[in-house]
């Protein structure tokens, strides 16, 4: 089941097909591959062609129709808020530079959907949004369980889905709205007309996913209509920027943290952490080939004495299937966030073993972020997005080295208390999503 020209992942409350995790520097940057030009372009305004800013309501604060890339608000509280995308639609529910705000899910199937609402409701899974006068979720359906692949296709989808967009907009007294959405379909192929400036929230490199390739071409018809369409584009890192190539405002926007989660005493970790050999070397996230399996079979061998712990959903067994001859390797499933952020501060170490391709050349991980939140010294893939976000991660070059960059890090030792609070802070969402909004309604 797809909708807009990608799977639905509607019942995939853990992981995405795009959720990447994701890191860059403290702070956003201008990026792309032309550099000063888009640094220009942001500081430039208005835009030229209608898109001239978001209109205001009564209330001063903007218009804004927010649209999820393959989500929707049920799966977002599900999984725990924790991507990108989970934390800017429950932001501007009552962020103060936002009036009217209309929150629209993917367009599924009407079966799936029905099935769906009927196991949350047995299960008690249900996630109320806090609809007002003001704030108002739309769930667009249709009757195909496939989406098309095809160009012409997925114009159809897109433009009925921005007429489902555009009815409910009106209906709320919506003038002009500002469009951010997450959707790298309609982000390109949505036309628009009745709206005020559209920003393309990047938070992937969708042309790195091989579960996406069926799409790529769209992707790439879409990106191409982005720039013909002068729309503006955030990123989460400079190589999805890149991937892009936007010719409008643009930004790089990083992953970021929520200080209630990290600066809270710790809660209790699995039962199995407890009993973990020590040191405690742990990797949170997505279990398939973006691991760098003979390096962590070599880790394993070198420190015998560790615990290597990783948790998250398996998604390629047989990828990690190497790591069975090697006993002080083990594979958890994922956990909830509470557990997360109990189960961090309670390792010794962070891993992050990813080989170096398209997909984690452009990913900023989430997990390299939430270590450092949590105090942990970090061994990491040397990467572009991970270089430079602190002095407590240890790089390691593609093919080894991960044996000395942990013992170098069980040498460094957790983030004195101030560190961590200080790192929280200048790594909050609410920074993050001040610079995009700065990019989207002015």
């Amino acid at each position: 089941m797809q909708a807009l020209g990608g799977p639905e992942v509607e019942g995939r409350a853990g992981r995405s097909p795009g959720m990447r995790d994701f890191a860059l520097r403290s702070g956003p940057e201008q990026a792309g591959p032309r550099g000063p030009e888009i640094a220009a372009a942001v500081a430039a305004a208005p835009l030229a062609r209608p898109e001239r800013g978001a209109s205001a309501n009564p209330s001063g604060g903007a218009d804004v129709v927010f649209t999820y890339s393959y989500v929707s608000w049920q799966a977002a509280a599900a999984r725990g808020w924790f991507m990108p995308e989970d934390r800017l639609a429950r932001a501007l529910v009552d962020h103060e530079r936002i009036g009217r705000l209309l929150v629209a899910d993917l367009m599924r199937s009407l079966p799936a959907k029905l099935a769906r609402d009927s196991v949350a409701r047995v299960r008690g899974g249900s996630y109320p949004f806090p609809s007002s006068d003001r704030v108002k979720l739309v769930s667009p359906v249709r009757m195909r369980r496939e989406y098309p692949t095809s160009i012409p296709a997925i114009e159809r989808a897109c433009a009925r889905y921005e007429r489902v967009l555009r009815r409910e907009a009106e209906a709320m007294g919506m003038s002009r709205p500002a469009v951010i959405t997450a959707n790298p379909l309609l982000a390109g192929f949505g036309r628009f007309g009745w709206a005020g400036p559209v920003t393309f929230f990047a938070t992937d490199d969708w042309l790195a996913y091989p579960l996406h390739e069926r799409w790529w071409p769209a992707y790439e018809e879409s990106f191409r209509l982005v720039r013909e369409r002068e729309r503006r584009v955030c990123a989460v890192t400079a190589a999805a920027l890149e991937r892009i190539d936007p010719s409008g405002p643009a930004l790089v926007v990083p992953n970021g943290l929520d200080p209630s989660e990290w600066e809270d005493p710790a809660g209790e970790p699995p039962a199995w952490a407890g009993e973990a050999r020590r040191p405690l070397l742990l990797y949170v996230g997505s279990l398939d080939s973006r691991l760098d399996i003979p390096a962590l079979g070599a880790l394993a061998a070198a420190l015998p004495d560790a615990e290597i712990a990783l948790v998250g959903p398996l998604l390629d067994a047989a990828h990690l299937a190497p790591l069975a001859a090697h006993p002080n390797v083990s594979i958890h499933p994922p956990v909830g966030r509470e557990e997360v952020t109990a189960l961090v501060r309670s390792a010794d170490v962070g891993l992050i073993p990813h080989v170096s391709s398209e997909l984690t050349r452009a990913m900023s991980p989430l997990k390299l972020y939430e270590y450092l939140a949590g105090g942990l010294p970090v061994v990491a893939a040397d990467l572009g997005p991970v270089r430079g976000v602190s002095e407590a991660v240890t790089l390691v070059q593609a093919g080894g080295g991960y044996a000395k960059g942990a013992k170098a890090a069980l040498r460094r030792g957790r983030s004195a208390e101030e560190e961590r609070i200080a790192f929280i802070a200048a790594n909050s969402w609410q920074a993050r999503q001040g610079a995009l909004l700065d990019l989207a309604l002015d």
